[in-house]
């Protein structure tokens, strides 16, 4: 059975998700953290593009007191997607474009949880290789940003397999290729 790519992204109410940092943090709580400790559980590596893993890696292994999710978040392999890198660390390998991505997919294992990486997500989305969407929707308006949720490309059909509300307002939709 091959892998299947989970994205999971932040994404404000008007379909940005800029830079989660700088408005997403009010809106956490104990069980956002609860679901992305699941999906973190659920996957067996992570598919990043150059910019997450840059601020990943510059801050994972450097924090204190994060417990268990910390632990998974610093050992669990980390795939990324890079024409510019080419020294990594912190457990991770370089992806050679679409194809190694590709190759990723067709071999065994676990789900690879892309998060965040927008570039990345934008690119598979474009080539139909997300298996399921996850979003993390905040209840927050940005009025405008560098990375708008979809880019003009195929039509698709999804299916909601799944329907979170968490505290604070926001609410995490699942969905899947529709058949």
């Amino acid at each position: 059975m091959a892998r299947r790519i989970v994205a999971t992204e932040y994404v404000s109410l008007d379909g940005f998700m800029d830079e989660p940092g700088a408005w997403s943090m009010p809106y956490f709580s104990d069980e956002a953290g609860a679901f992305k400790w699941q999906e973190l559980q659920e996957s067996e590596a992570m598919l990043l593009g150059r910019h997450t893993y840059e601020g990943f890696a510059a801050a994972w292994p450097t924090m204190t007191d994060t417990g268990e999710f910390g632990e998974r978040m610093n050992s669990m392999p980390k795939h990324v997607l890079s024409r510019t890198l080419t020294t990594l660390t912190w457990n991770s390998t370089l992806v050679d474009g679409l194809d190694g991505i590709r190759k990723l997919v067709d071999g065994q294992g676990g789900d690879l949880l892309l998060a965040g990486s927008g570039q990345v997500f934008k690119l598979l989305a474009q080539h139909d290789l997300i298996d399921e969407y996850r979003f993390m929707i905040f209840p927050v308006i940005l009025g405008d940003g560098q990375l708008p949720l979809f880019q003009p490309g195929p039509r698709r059909a999804l299916k909601l397999v799944d329907t979170l509300m968490l505290p604070h307002g926001v609410i995490v939709h699942s969905y899947q290729r529709a058949s």
